[in-house]
Formats: structure tokens, C-alpha cells, sequence
């Protein structure tokens, strides 16, 4: 059975906050193989920053643990999955709610759900109490070579 995807990519890595910055900049660097627009790697890049933020301030709550990407390109569009195996999440819905968070000590701004769901074109959470947290996104990538019917070529 032949693959749906283009091409996938799979990284691990420490839940260390100095680490967000590569997890943005790796799924960013693997997106760009769709030619997309710069708004379009920095909205990538903006998802991602908060899913593993998510995954080290929540999920292992500053613990040491282990975060995994998964990366799909298919024609036009990349799927992220970014996952933890740290605490889960008691109300999903709750906590996709704008402006909640479970860590108000921590001065947290409770939108980093609100932020995926705006940046991404799809976006679903699954979490198991105990067990972790998988975040999977979609962004669908304009082709920006493509010229429109109207459009006239010079």
C-alpha cells in the first residue's frame, strides 16, 4: 500500500524550553519543501511554539521528558503532530478555551490553543490522563507559483 504523504519526518527530543526554538525552526525548514509564503512558515512556526511550550509547561510540567514531532507534506499541506507523554489533560474543551490556564502562577496567557486554532487551518487534541497529550495540526500551503486564471503572464 503506497503512502498518501510526499514525504514525513520524525524528531525527539528533551522537554527543555531552549529546545522550542528547534522544534520551530526543524518543522519550519521541513514545511519549506511546499514553497510557502513567509506568513505561511511563520504561522507554522508560531503553532508549533506553542504546542511544545504546551508540552513543557503543562505536559511535564518543567520535568524532564520527551517531546516527538511528526512531520506529513502531502501536495499542498503539512500535518504537524506534536506529542508528550507527561500528565494529559483533565477537559480538553476547557482547556481550549481562550484566556484559561491551569498555571495563572506562572503568569501564563491561556491562549496557546486559541493561537494554534487561529494559526492552523485544522487543529484536534487527544489526551489520556496519565499517559500524554497529542496536539495534530494541519496547514494548508497556497501554491504560490500557480497563476491564477485571470491573471495575465508578461
Amino acid at each position: 500500500m503506497k503512502n498518501v504523504y510526499e514525504n514525513e519526518m520524525k524528531l525527539e527530543f528533551s522537554s527543555k524550553s531552549t529546545n522550542e526554538s528547534f522544534a520551530r525552526i526543524a518543522v519550519a525548514a521541513f514545511a519549506s519543501q511546499l514553497d510557502p509564503k513567509l506568513e505561511e512558515i511563520a504561522d507554522i512556526k508560531t503553532a508549533v511554539s506553542e504546542a511544545v511550550t504546551n508540552c513543557i509547561i503543562h505536559g511535564y510540567e518543567n520535568k524532564e521528558g520527551i517531546i516527538k514531532i511528526e512531520c506529513r507534506l502531502f501536495a499542498n499541506s503539512i500535518e504537524i503532530e506534536i506529542s508528550d507523554n507527561g500528565k494529559g489533560i483533565e477537559d480538553i474543551e476547557k482547556a481550549k478555551e481562550p484566556l484559561y490556564t491551569s498555571k495563572s502562577d506562572l503568569e501564563r496567557s491561556g491562549m496557546g490553543f486559541t493561537i494554534m486554532e487561529s494559526f492552523m487551518d485544522e487543529m484536534k487534541v487527544e489526551s489520556v490522563l496519565g499517559v500524554g497529550t497529542k496536539v495534530t495540526m494541519k496547514k494548508m500551503i497556497k501554491e504560490s507559483n500557480v497563476i491564477e486564471e485571470n491573471e495575465i503572464k508578461i
